[in-house]
């Protein structure tokens, strides 16, 4: 028996609303493309669909509701142009972050294959945005949760197999002064997300359920790791290259001043996203 498809997603966004999810018909088109195996936009193309498609796209809500997070439910985030997968024992790439990617690829405008870190990997989606865009570049990501790092190879295979630039995957802490110090002075170019949510500050569900605590939480000004990440930045970078670190909206004021502090690391300047809210910062090696 055929159903009509718009009843089956009506009927997602009303359970959505009512559990509170923050974009429940964005997020109810997006299951339905998901198992139908289609683009959100060609929805409209089909009217009917079978009895158990209606039935997995309403378990697939039922999940939703209960906050798992959309992208568990689909299997892949989206960064720029590239999709990566995720999944348990994985932060969740966000939105926001290709604000920092944009940044990145511009200041990469005229340097010939450059050395790209990317910090704090995760799922290593910035990395493989990077390698992507860049085959030229010679793109390092490190991360220390094994975790993680399982998924940012896997990403990587894939990306790979697609024919895109492999990059380079480290098992490291940025908090240790010694990780890639054979890249000293070499680096055009160093992107970092890091956990950086100030320790009890209430998050959404589906942050406090499924993202791992570590890649989200950083001390109690949520500054912990951005303070070793900007140490680590200032002996990467080679003179006239630049840094971006994503950051927490309480941070628009206290994460270029910690750039500031470091007197080899000049022209500091904050960034908003696209509501305005603080939320990365930028600064360079000086060349002298």
């Amino acid at each position: 028996m055929r159903h009509p498809l718009r009843l089956a997603i009506r009927d997602a966004e009303r359970l959505l609303t009512a559990a509170g999810v923050d974009s429940p018909r964005v997020d109810a088109e997006l299951l339905a493309a998901h198992v139908l195996g289609v683009e959100r936009g060609t929805l409209v193309m089909v009217p009917l669909v079978d009895s158990s498609q209606v039935d997995e796209l309403a378990g697939l809500v039922r999940r939703r509701a209960a906050r798992e997070p959309l992208q568990h439910l689909t299997g892949t985030a989206a960064m720029g142009a590239l999709d990566v997968l995720v999944g348990p024992g994985v932060f969740v790439p966000r939105p926001e972050t290709e604000l920092l990617l944009e940044w990145g690829l511009a200041a990469l405008d005229g340097v010939t294959a450059p050395v790209v870190v990317d910090l704090c990997t995760g799922s290593g989606v910035l990395a493989l945005a990077v390698a992507q865009a860049r085959p030229d570049a010679v793109v390092h990501a490190v991360e220390l949760d094994s975790s993680a790092l399982a998924w940012a190879r896997r990403n990587s295979d894939v990306r790979v197999s697609a024919g895109d630039t492999p990059i380079r995957l480290h098992h490291g802490d940025v908090t240790d002064r010694a990780v890639l110090s054979e890249m000293d002075g070499q680096v055009d170019l160093v992107l970092c997300n890091p956990p950086y949510v100030p320790e009890g500050t209430e998050v959404p569900p589906e942050v406090s359920t499924f993202d791992p605590a570590h890649a989200v939480f950083s001390g109690p000004d949520g500054l912990t790791v951005i303070r070793s990440v900007v140490s680590l930045a200032a002996r990467l970078l080679r003179p006239g290259a630049p840094v971006a670190i994503e950051h927490d909206d309480t941070h628009g004021e206290s994460v270029p001043a910690l750039l500031r502090a470091r007197r080899v690391l000049t022209d500091v300047r904050a960034h908003t996203d696209l509501a305005g809210r603080p939320r990365f910062a930028t600064a360079v090696r000086a060349t002298s």
